[in-house]
């Protein structure tokens, strides 16, 4: 679906992970962030509750230490491995859950 658009692929035990978010974020590319677990990175906080805010007319996110730009043609999906996994209130409401397993 996003092939055409340049989709970034990480995982959440790549050394790059944050740096590899953040310029996915200023430069507008698609993210998808595979195999979780049940906890995610405290560092996803700002980009899952939507807490961008403008600075001299321009958009912008604090991840981690760093106040970046925010391209609005940023997505980012996540998946998951698990067959049935928990999350946290807290997160299941800042997200839209597809459960993409097969039933006869």
């Amino acid at each position: 679906m996003e092939k055409d658009n340049k989709l970034v692929i990480c995982k959440p035990a790549d050394k790059n992970f944050l740096k590899t978010l953040e310029n996915c974020i200023r430069i507008g590319c698609p993210f998808l962030l595979e195999n979780i677990d049940e906890k995610l990175d405290p560092a996803l906080e700002p980009v899952l509750s939507w807490s961008f805010f403008k600075v001299a007319g321009q958009w912008v996110i604090k991840l981690g230490d760093n106040t970046i730009n925010y391209n609005q043609e940023f997505k980012m999906y996540i998946t998951t491995k698990l067959m049935n996994p928990h999350y946290l209130p807290e997160i299941c409401i800042k997200v839209t859950l597809v459960n993409m397993t097969v039933t006869p």
